[in-house]
């Protein structure tokens, strides 16, 4: 007589006697991942290969989805907590229902979706969907969580005939608390008199070697310019005798050298020119004049012959 009590009291508490307890515990991506948990979703780790061997092709799994101290706390199941398996898929407890049946289940897929072959997203969003709250669906759709909970969250492997395999629940997931309005403060913190001496400082030194660094450069540039410039001084100051191009030879003067035009020997006194001393020792004849004589005074004792 005390089988049936036991069986009744497995039922009552939603554990059948075929249902397979599998060894795995729901989490959070341990990767780097953008949004994985925020005010109101949170990520889940896709259990690939977890329902191997005990799914067939029309067997779907499920996400129940609870509050923490509703769920049954592992590695005991038959500790008391207000979620209870489904028997069949019109008792899963829907979306609209977590406000007061402090549960739901959710993310209704094929369990062929979680095999090991399945090219499927490695990551599930928990409360995605906000078309639940504004439409008022009365499917087990997946709809954002209400407060940060904290929640628990397992799978659960459901056949035509009902509950067939289970995984263990997870650990709390407490989500992000969003900041209200009125405690954010609309002023900018001023800065500490400490850090405006350090800014103060380090402007000072990133000016003094910004001069520094401009003037070694300038320098560097102005003697280069210097020695560029000496060195072309040198070259046109050097002399450069050919040898293969004979000297000239003095040019014979034009004829008819002169003052031309008149007017121009008039100007401001200047040292003969070559040509004027050339004409004062020929005639105009081109003769040559030679020194003149000394005559000395006749006496009367000089006579001619």
């Amino acid at each position: 007589m005390e089988l049936p009590w036991v069986l009744l009291a497995l039922a009552g508490t939603g554990v059948a006697a075929d249902l397979a307890r599998l060894p795995y515990v729901p989490h959070v991506p341990p990767m780097a991942l953008l949004g994985k948990v925020t005010a109101t979703t949170f990520a889940l780790e896709r259990p690939r290969c977890v329902f191997d061997g005990h799914a067939d092709a029309s067997d779907a799994v499920w996400l129940a989805v609870a509050f923490a101290n509703a769920a049954h706390p592992p590695p005991v199941p038959s500790a008391s907590g207000a979620f209870r398996n489904p028997q069949s898929q019109a008792e899963v407890p829907p979306y609209k229902e977590l406000p007061t049946a402090r549960s739901y289940m959710t993310l209704e897929t094929a369990a062929a979706a979680y095999s090991c072959s399945a090219q499927s997203p490695p990551v599930l969003r928990v409360g995605g969907d906000t078309a639940c709250r504004e439409q008022g669906r009365q499917d087990p759709c997946n709809g954002p969580l209400p407060s940060p909970g904290p929640y628990r969250v397992k799978f659960l492997l459901m056949g035509c005939r009902g509950p067939k395999a289970e995984t263990l629940w997870s650990e709390p997931i407490l989500l992000r608390t969003a900041l209200s309005p009125s405690t954010i403060d609309p002023a900018p913190a001023r800065p500490g008199s400490a850090l405006v001496v350090i800014a103060s400082i380090l402007a000072s030194l990133g000016a003094v070697l910004a001069t520094a660094v401009l003037g070694a450069l300038g320098a560097k540039v102005w003697g280069s310019l210097c020695h560029q410039g000496l060195g072309t001084d040198t070259f046109i100051r050097r002399s450069y005798r050919t040898h293969h191009i004979p000297p000239a030879l003095p040019q014979p003067l034009p004829p008819g050298c002169g003052c031309s035009p008149p007017g121009l020997c008039q100007s401001a006194p200047q040292s003969p020119a070559p040509c004027q001393r050339i004409m004062e020792q020929f005639g105009l004849d081109g003769t040559i004049k030679g020194p003149p004589r000394f005559n000395p005074p006749a006496t009367g004792r000089d006579s001619f012959n």
